[in-house]
């Protein structure tokens, strides 16, 4: 008998308990969009943070929701965004494939060091420490950070210390282009075929002083190119890709070689 109360109470207890937790339950549960996990299974699931959420299941919340579009990632498959789409009942606008190209070809035979550097092989640290070992303040260090920020492999460094994009990995995600210290990286449509190789805003001794291939701000590609989609600013060519249509006089009246041309989808100078 005494062990029959404490047993009886327990019990009479758990059912109150039991019954409490689910009422609570019934009440408080929040009820899960079937169409999420849908939605969260044609991302990439990358979770590269490109798309400015925390994560794919936080941009696939973020679409039901409809505080952004599905443009807003980059690395989908366009099968996959049009999918998405359809589950949403939206219609998928075409997304034009943009490709990261680096601004810089002074790599580590055209460009000298001006001290020894020691301390840890990341550009952001080197970047630090006076701007970094080489010569041209605005150059590319070449300590790869850029290549260990690329979630996905699409970055190697080449025996010039230069990074080297792969298009057909790159998704334009952008890690590139917050990873450099330099900025040296810009997101461009992959039809473009002419890209400027420097970001040295010096004046054109200075920049020949310490790299062959900088812009030396001449002007001859401003006043080659017919459809003024080439202008120098600050010492540096700049291309406008809104206006830019391949013609190639740029690259054509280039006496540096600063400017080059994708051919195969290799930059080529």
């Amino acid at each position: 008998m005494n062990i029959l109360i404490p047993v009886l109470t327990l019990s009479g207890l758990g059912i109150v308990f039991g019954a409490g937790l689910a009422v609570a339950a019934r009440k408080l549960c929040v009820a899960v969009d079937p169409r999420l996990e849908k939605i969260y299974a044609k991302l990439p699931g990358a979770n590269c943070g490109a798309c400015g959420m925390p994560g794919c299941m936080g941009l696939a919340e973020a679409l039901i929701q409809g505080t952004c579009t599905v443009e807003r990632c980059a690395v989908m498959q366009d099968e996959d965004r049009a999918e998405i789409a359809a589950i949403l009942g939206l219609e998928a606008k075409a997304k034009v494939k943009l490709v990261a190209v680096l601004h810089c070809n002074g790599g580590a035979k055209r460009v000298t060091d001006k001290f020894i550097y020691t301390g840890p092989r990341d550009c952001v640290s080197a970047n630090l420490a006076a701007g970094g070992p080489k010569a041209c303040f605005y150059g590319c260090i070449g300590y790869g950070t850029c290549a260990v920020a690329c979630p996905f492999g699409a970055i190697i460094m080449n025996q010039e210390d230069l990074p080297v994009v792969d298009e057909n990995k790159c998704t334009a995600c952008g890690a590139c282009v917050a990873a450099c210290p330099k900025k040296l990286f810009s997101l461009v449509a992959v039809s473009k075929a002419y890209g400027v190789r420097c970001k040295s805003l010096d004046l054109g001794k200075k920049v020949l002083d310490v790299c062959s291939v900088g812009c030396i701000a001449c002007r001859k590609c401003e006043k080659a190119c017919p459809t003024g989609a080439i202008k120098v600013i600050n010492n540096l060519a700049v291309i406008d890709y809104n206006i830019c249509d391949n013609r190639g006089e740029c690259f054509k009246a280039c006496p540096t070689r600063t400017i080059a041309r994708k051919e195969e989808k290799i930059w080529k100078t």
